[in-house]
């Protein structure tokens, strides 16, 4: 329960509720029991001017209270249950204000501010006041606690905020336990009738005093927000109080009293008592709405919709989205459309007919629902029209975001044909059609209109759908505009098609050469009619091709490499020899045939051809040396024939034959340097000696090689093979008299291997 207690100037107290109703009046000052029988009732010698209950007066342990006037008295029950008055500080003129918290008692009087440690039972500060010109009794002091340990002190136009600290034992000595640190200090501008703490800031009321012509003019009481800093403050707000005849009073007869746990300020003078409160969020959003800052409003709203009692954050935000619709910003209007209604469908369709009214369905048509929440078919089937009818690529780019399930697409589809007979080319239609045939599973209009556009999505249609039955009488159309995507979906799916375009078979052949086997007698007229290049190592690499067939069609075309490749492939060397030389007249590629082939006669043939061609006989001078004996070609040579570079040639062949005879040298040495040391190292190998024992056994009986009993004379046998015999299990000598062999080497054609090793014993 929260209550006011009011005193006046002639003796009375009223207990007043927040609204300011009158609930008590007391005649009498005393401490008086609310919700108990218990009371106190005392005379005093002197005037009393502040009494101060302790902060947990309605515990029994804690029955204590202060009173101020020219001394400061404790009073506290002892175990009697007697109330026991002690002395606390006299001397220093009439105390004005005491405030208790804790166990800490400020207290001010003439000459300062004190606090008294009712724990310790010392006084551990005195606050002196600055402005001594200031009457104490015009201009009082005002006190109040910020927490346990923080005490703030306003005098005068004087502001202090003291921290009481615990000092170090080592320090102690006989000071206080504690003692009181200045941590801030400043002036003002105004008298201070009051202060109250505001979390980290001051609430602070203000006498205002003004001369003017050497008169003094009272002004309105000031109550300001501020921001305490280390030398000095920051105002955050202020405002102007009307209270009644405000022109008559002086400072002392203001007071600011605050509720703990509560944002209530009292602001108290001789005629009003002004409750002031914290604003809250709802007041800030008030405001916020009246500068029609709606923006912040709203966000304001979202960010503490647990806390607002008074505002709707969908009612803000529809305020903000009809505040940008007056102001014509609809991009921005359309945007928080998607924030504010939400998931309210009937708002929703509202604002659709709205934008529509004021010609905007643009502007809200990317902000509709498209999830699990949708509007009503009809909304979007209308936003659709609205834009077939003034923006075609609009209207393109819904039908590609926009799922089909949002409208009728039949209904579409018969809109964009009529739109169609009136502009039958426009692309854009024609693409946004395929793609409604496409929803609807109408794939063959859809890939009639990616083909007759030549549109890049038509390999994708016709993947993702499996249309490959679809395109078997279409596969020109798609080489046309793109051969290698065409090739390679061909390539990628043909088990799926039947194969019959030259590319097609082309790829096909390249990645495997048996696939597609009988068409290769089609892929030489292929080859031959449009893409001769390829014919010669196609030729080369198949083997499924009709020869005779590839001959006749080459022979047809007057091919002479292609002629000559399958003569020579068919066995008729001889033949292609002589196109080489008589229609290509290239004597170094009729060397190289000959080459290839390998055949003497061929040799034989070429020199018949060349004898009486002196440029030919040059040529094969030149490359002969290496393959014919060269005097051949030399004893035919008519005398007085001339030869072009025969100096040269003859050089060249010498040149030949001696490096022939010099690799026939080098092989020669290298021959005997690799047999000797073969032969080196077996010898090595063979001189050796080789382990005999009892796990041996002969090769001919089977019997273990040396006898059970050593003492006996006994005779081995041991090749350098490592076979291992009892002479009398050998046969006798063969054609060489003294000469054995091992049995077994010999039978596996290995090579006679003679005894190296004879024991007898």
């Amino acid at each position: 329960c929260t209550f006011l207690a009011l005193g006046t100037h002639f003796g009375k107290v009223f207990l007043l509720d927040i609204q300011g109703n009158v609930t008590q009046k007391f005649e009498i000052v005393q401490v008086f029991g609310l919700y108990t029988r218990e009371g106190f009732h005392e005379n005093f010698d002197c005037p009393i001017k502040v009494v101060a209950l302790h902060p947990q007066f309605t515990r029994s342990n804690y029955k204590q209270f202060v009173t101020g006037g020219n001394k400061l008295l404790l009073y506290e029950r002892n175990w009697l249950n007697r109330w026991k008055t002690s002395v606390l500080h006299e001397g220093e003129g009439s105390i004005t204000n005491i405030q208790w918290r804790a166990n800490l008692i400020a207290w001010a009087n003439n000459v300062g501010v004190k606090i008294y440690d009712i724990s310790t039972k010392q006084r551990i500060t005195n606050v002196l006041r600055d402005n001594v010109s200031l009457r104490p009794d015009m201009y009082p002091c005002s006190l109040c606690w910020k927490d346990n340990t923080t005490l703030i002190v306003g005098w005068g136009t004087s502001i202090k905020i003291c921290v009481v600290k615990e000092r170090n034992p080592t320090e102690m000595r006989d000071l206080p336990s504690r003692y009181v640190e200045i941590v801030s200090a400043f002036e003002t501008e105004f008298f201070i009738s009051g202060l109250a703490p505001l979390a980290d800031q001051l609430v602070t009321l203000y006498f205002v005093k003004e001369n003017s012509d050497h008169m003094d003019f009272r002004a309105r009481p000031r109550l300001d927000i501020i921001q305490p800093l280390p030398e000095g403050c920051e105002e955050i707000s202020s405002d102007a109080l009307t209270v009644r005849n405000f022109q008559d009073n002086e400072c002392r007869d203001y007071r600011l009293e605050h509720s703990e746990g509560e944002s209530l300020f009292y602001i108290i003078s001789p005629k009003d008592i002004v409750v002031a409160k914290e604003r809250d969020q709802d007041d800030h959003i008030d405001w916020l709405l009246e500068k029609k800052k709606y923006e912040e409003a709203l966000m304001a709203a979202e960010i503490s919709f647990k806390n607002i009692k008074r505002h709707d954050v969908q009612k803000i935000g529809m305020a903000y989205i009809n505040h940008l619709v007056e102001k014509g910003d609809y991009d921005n209007a359309a945007r928080k459309c998607q924030k504010v209604l939400g998931k309210n469908m009937e708002l929703w369709e509202n604002e659709v007919y709205r934008f529509k009214t004021i010609g905007q369905l643009k502007a809200i048509s990317q902000y509709l629902p498209r999830g699990d929440l949708r509007l009503r078919p009809a909304i979007y089937e209308m936003i659709l029209h609205e834009f077939l009818k003034t923006d075609y690529e609009g209207f393109a780019t819904l039908i590609r975001e926009w799922p089909g399930e949002l409208y009728n697409n039949m209904a579409i589809v018969q809109a964009v044909t009529d739109h169609l007979k009136r502009d039958p080319t426009n692309r854009t239609l024609l693409t946004t059609l395929a793609e409604l045939y496409t929803y609807d599973q109408r794939y063959d209009r859809a890939l009639e209109i990616y083909l007759r556009l030549r549109h890049k999505d038509v390999y994708q249609l016709i993947h993702k759908h499996n249309l490959f039955s679809s395109i078997e009488d279409k596969i020109v159309l798609l080489m046309d505009f793109d051969k290698e995507k065409a090739v390679d979906m061909l390539l990628d799916n043909e088990d799926k098609l039947s194969v019959s375009a030259p590319h097609y078979l082309h790829k096909l052949f390249k990645r495997d050469h048996h696939k597609g086997q009988k068409y290769h007698e089609r892929q030489i007229v292929l080859y031959a009619e449009y893409d001769r290049p390829n014919l010669l190592p196609f030729l080369r690499d198949s083997t499924h091709c009709p020869l005779e067939k590839a001959l006749e069609v080459c022979q047809q075309r007057n091919f002479v490499e292609e002629t000559v490749f399958l003569l020579s492939r068919m066995g008729n060397c001889r033949r292609a020899l002589q196109m080489i030389m008589e229609e290509l007249e290239d004597v170094d590629k009729a060397i190289e045939f000959a080459k290839e082939q390998d055949d003497a006669e061929l040799w034989e043939d070429l020199i018949s051809y060349s004898i009486d061609k002196p440029p030919f006989i040059t040529g094969l001078l030149n490359n002969i040396g290496t393959h014919v004996d060269p005097i051949l070609l030399i004893h035919r040579i008519k005398e007085g024939m001339e030869i072009p570079n025969l100096r040269d040639s003859l050089v060249k062949i010498l040149q030949d034959y001696n490096l022939q005879i010099l690799l026939r040298e080098g092989c020669k040495k290298i021959l005997v340097a690799d047999s000797l040391s073969l032969l080196q190292k077996m010898h090595r190998t063979q001189m050796k000696g080789v382990r005999v024992d009892e796990e041996n056994i002969c090769e001919s009986c089977h019997a273990t090689i040396l006898p059970s009993d050593m003492a006996k004379p006994f005779s081995v046998v041991v090749f350098h093979c490592r076979h291992m015999f009892h002479k009398e299990c050998l046969p006798s000598s063969g054609t060489i008299p003294g000469v054995q062999f091992c049995n077994i080497c010999s039978a596996k054609r290995r090579g006679p291997g003679s005894g190296i090793l004879e024991m007898k014993k």
